[in-house]
């Protein structure tokens, strides 16, 4: 009786296998397009504002990135890419979790002298 069932089962699966995937598909208004348009305009300034920046070039050319590279990857970005890096750089402040990292190197280089890996903090005789 159990083999019956799992050999009905299993040819379920495999019928199901062949179906077709619905696809959805719908008309964009003008008024949608215009302002997918203006709000990626948006998103685009805020990010190359704060590319333009001459410490952030410098860095960027530090790590071997050409500006012309950058520029060409930045346009080259998605509406919800932008939009998530353009909403980041809104949000969050410059060196916010500066603090957080230090404090967890310290607590990892902690761990590490306690079990005996590593030799950081000299003992004195």
């Amino acid at each position: 009786m159990s083999k019956r069932f799992v050999v009905y089962v299993m040819c379920l699966a495999m019928l199901n296998l062949g179906s077709p995937l619905v696809a959805r598909a719908e008309l964009v208004g003008t008024l949608q397009a215009v302002q997918a348009s203006s709000t990626r305009a948006q998103d685009l300034a805020t990010v190359n504002s704060a590319l333009a920046r001459a410490e952030v070039r410098a860095q960027f050319a530090a790590l071997g990135v050409e500006p012309a590279q950058l520029d060409a990857r930045v346009a080259a970005l998605t509406d919800a890419e932008l939009s998530t890096l353009a909403g980041q750089m809104n949000e969050l402040p410059a060196g916010a979790d500066a603090l957080a990292v230090i404090g967890i190197v310290f607590l990892v280089l902690l761990i590490l002298e306690a079990v005996g890996v590593i030799d950081i903090f000299k003992k004195f005789p």
